[in-house]
């Protein structure tokens, strides 16, 4: 059937989008490689490479004890690795690019299943090699410890290059197009302007996010990310992200409660009808022991290969000001259970009483906590503590002991916690931690404990154990560079 049956139409949506099916990816530029896109897939692919060279180096240099590499699966050898090896090699990169480990808008940071296809990749090179040749046989020794060593290195290695990209990626400032409905536009607007990384380029009413005249604001203000709340239903929901996606700008929508539970959906037709279907995962319960698993040798290594500095803090503190090495507060914890909180003393020995009196100067919004930026009780020696983030080291005790994780909502003082709004404690639903999302989106800079209470609860809501190792790569940038602790 010939010609075009919808004529009007035709020219409508043509007019909205363009000739190109709106799926169509926009045309890559030789500028892209120098773009912090392109820098961040190039550092990924060369520590992935660089990861499979170390792991292969290791599994060859201990395989000299057993069986050698079958010569008919040597070819040919650079840097001192076989062909079999780079063959293998190109084959783990291509499944890595396939499950999107190197696209900017996907999950590159999901270090887990980076874990996983490099496991696929070595399973399918021992179908592959039993289907080339069944009697030829890599040696188990070298196979085995380059699959666990693949593993690891890639795993770690990437962990490093998400910190090497973010401290990069923070020198930047990010230029942000704002969408939201008048009564939460001021409140973003506000937000945003107290994080010096952004720079709000352009605004719009919500109801008018789908507007042409929008749309042209958005392609003048050039902006990398597009930042859209409550947007209004439209016949095709996605519209905007794919007008966005044409030109390489990020869409980020800030979720509702219900939002966060769609996410977690799988589209799924039921009775006829477009769901979402919320599922556990089958790693669920994996998962959180990896967790508790990383919270306790985390814990003892942090404690071992750091008691030089513990000695040379106490040190510190018993030489700059009168009374304890530590200091010891009752925090509220997993099910609102109080527990004795140990940090490196800060302040004067009295500024338990004198906190009372301060009380007029708290410069929280809303009085539920209490934090002064020239606080009087803070010793010298301890606001370097508390800049650096040293002075939360014996916390590593409490996370032994049970009582906190590495990774969880921060537990706060009981004279906090009376005066919570009754949702506040839904963040005692989880084990408490020594850093979180409340610390790495701002931690002294956000004015009011409800936007922490939200961050609490969307970590609670988002939780898994790859989200654990992001909040820790981002802690340590942060505290390397010393950022909003006072």
């Amino acid at each position: 059937m010939g010609g075009n049956v919808f004529p009007g139409l035709a020219k409508k949506l043509a007019s909205r989008s363009g000739e190109r099916d709106i799926r169509a990816p926009h045309p890559v530029q030789l500028s892209w490689l120098f773009s912090q896109q392109g820098y961040q897939t190039l550092l990924l692919l060369s520590c992935d490479l660089l990861a499979l060279v170390g792991a292969w180096k290791l599994g060859l240099k201990f395989n000299r004890l057993y069986s050698p590499i079958p010569p008919e699966l040597v070819w040919w050898e650079w840097f001192g690795l076989p062909s079999l090896f780079w063959g293998f090699a190109l084959g783990i990169l291509l499944i890595l690019a396939m499950g999107g480990l190197y696209h900017p808008r996907r999950d590159w940071k999901n270090y887990l299943r980076a874990g996983q296809l490099v496991s696929l990749g070595y399973i399918l090179s021992l179908v592959i090699s039993y289907c080339y040749d069944p009697t030829l046989d890599m040696p188990r020794s070298l196979f085995f410890m380059a699959w666990i060593g693949s593993v690891i290195l890639v795993i770690g290695l990437r962990l490093l290059a998400t910190l090497v990209t973010q401290l990069r990626a923070y020198q930047q400032q990010v230029r942000v197009f704002l969408i939201a409905p008048a009564e939460r536009l001021e409140l973003l607007l506000h937000t945003l302007e107290k994080q010096s990384h952004y720079a709000i380029v352009g605004t719009a009413q919500a109801n008018a996010a789908y507007a042409p005249e929008t749309w042209q604001a958005i392609l003048q203000a050039n902006p990398q990310e597009v930042l859209a709340a409550n947007l209004p239903p439209t016949d095709l929901a996605s519209t905007l992200y794919w007008q966005l996606r044409q030109r390489g700008i990020h869409l980020r929508l800030v979720p509702s409660s219900l939002d966060i539970l769609y996410r977690r959906g799988v589209p799924e037709i039921f009775a006829a009808l477009p769901t979402l279907r919320a599922e556990v995962t089958y790693l669920n319960g994996l998962e959180y022991r990896l967790k508790r698993g990383l919270d306790v040798v985390g814990a003892l290594l942090g404690v071992v290969l750091l008691a030089p500095v513990f000695i040379v803090v106490a040190v510190g503190i018993r030489i700059t000001s009168p009374g304890p090495v530590f200091f010891c507060q009752e925090r509220v914890g997993l099910r609102g259970r109080v527990f004795q909180m140990w940090k490196f003393r800060t302040m004067d020995c009295n500024a338990h009483h004198r906190q009372a009196e301060l009380e007029t100067a708290n410069e929280s919004c809303d009085g539920i906590l209490f934090k002064i930026k020239d606080d009087p009780r803070i010793t010298p020696f301890g606001r370097w503590l508390r800049r650096t983030s040293i002075d939360e080291l014996p916390q590593l005790f409490n996370i032994l002991f049970g009582q906190m994780s590495l990774v969880g909502p921060r537990p706060l003082p009981v004279r906090d916690v009376q005066r919570f709004n009754s949702w506040h404690h839904i963040r005692h639903h989880v084990l408490p931690g020594i850093t979180g999302l409340w610390q790495i989106s701002g931690r002294s800079k956000i004015g009011q404990f409800d936007e922490a209470a939200r961050l609490d609860l969307y970590y609670i809501d988002n939780w898994s154990f790859n989200l654990d190792l992001e909040i820790l790569v981002e802690t340590l940038r942060i505290v390397l560079f010393q950022q909003g602790a006072y």
